[in-house]
């Protein structure tokens, strides 16, 4: 299996923090037995130029809203727009294949809601969830899902 690649954009070092422990994890698996794949993390800030993607990718994303309550009375985006801008641009969202999504389980119908959005917007499943910067249980779930979403892709493309 090729390696998985995974876009984040983290605004209060959550993702980032939560990213991290994902590649450590996959490192340590990857050791284990080579057959397993690593993952290989790209962060995307508001000082990231847009670049042409060339390989399946997902994106993992945080919730930052504004306004309403985000499922029927409005929202605005916040401060993750940089990471959709660069999916987006040139091409790009047709390598995306999954979303996963942070948040934090109080803000109920807006949980992992920037998630969903970007899974509508760009055509992608949303795969997997963890709140806040996740468990150690999160990060084994979440690299099995990760796992499988590129056999899929894989299996697809043969």
């Amino acid at each position: 299996m090729t390696n998985i690649r995974v876009l984040f954009i983290s605004i209060s070092g959550n993702t980032r923090s939560f990213a991290e422990k994902l590649g450590r994890y996959a490192q340590e698996q990857h050791t284990q037995d080579p057959q397993q794949p690593l993952v290989e993390l790209t962060e995307v800030s508001e000082a990231t130029n847009p670049a042409p993607e060339k390989t399946p990718f997902v994106v993992m994303v945080p919730t930052y809203l504004d306004g309403g309550n985000g499922v029927d009375n409005g929202v605005k985006e916040l401060m993750t727009n940089a990471l959709g801008e660069y999916v987006a641009d040139g091409g790009n969202e047709d390598l995306c294949i999954g979303v996963i999504g942070s948040g934090n389980k109080n803000f109920n119908r807006q949980y992992c809601l920037t998630a969903k959005r970007y899974a509508q917007a760009f055509n992608a499943p949303f795969i997997a969830d963890y709140e806040l910067r996740g468990t150690p249980a999160d990060v084994q779930r979440i690299y099995g899902a990760l796992k499988k979403t590129f056999a899929q892709v894989q299996a697809k493309a043969k």
